[in-house]
């Protein structure tokens, strides 16, 4: 009886610390460098990020964080969410790129902006293509809203 009862306490503590674990801050996404860098096939200059060790570590893991909604088309697959609301984010010049992460869900979702919203999803990092955001979530859950 009382190994049953360790062997669940050990389940349970087990379960906590691992879904400890997928949540994320976004302090844990500044570790970032921008700089411009002219593109030949665009004619123009953008933001490339240069990725730091303990974003790198994140890339291709399931990660939690809790934001606020950008939406870009209604009843769509992909969102953007932000550390910010909508009056201060990237776009608005308040913020950086580390702010936002483009949501990818498998389907289509009707989320409104300003919502506040966790999600769960596979964590990606994008340094080459300029028609997505820098980070980016895969395989994308609602966890709580």
């Amino acid at each position: 009886m009382k190994n049953k009862l360790l062997v669940s306490i050990c389940l349970l503590l087990a379960l906590t610390s691992y879904s400890q674990n997928l949540k994320k801050d976004w302090k844990d996404l500044t570790d970032v460098n921008f700089e411009y860098k002219f593109l030949d096939e665009f004619g123009d200059k953008f933001l490339v990020p240069e990725f730091g060790e303990s974003v790198k570590k994140l890339e291709n893991k399931k990660i939690q964080i809790k934001g606020y909604v950008l939406d870009l088309l209604e009843n769509s697959k992909s969102y953007l969410l932000s550390k910010q609301p909508m009056a201060s984010c990237f776009f608005c010049g308040m913020a950086g790129p580390e702010t936002i992460i483009e949501l990818q869900f498998a389907e289509e979702q009707n989320l409104k902006t300003d919502m506040i919203i966790t999600v769960e999803g596979t964590f990606k990092l994008n340094k080459e293509d300029i028609n997505h955001c820098n980070f980016i979530m895969s395989d994308v859950k609602i966890i709580e809203n």
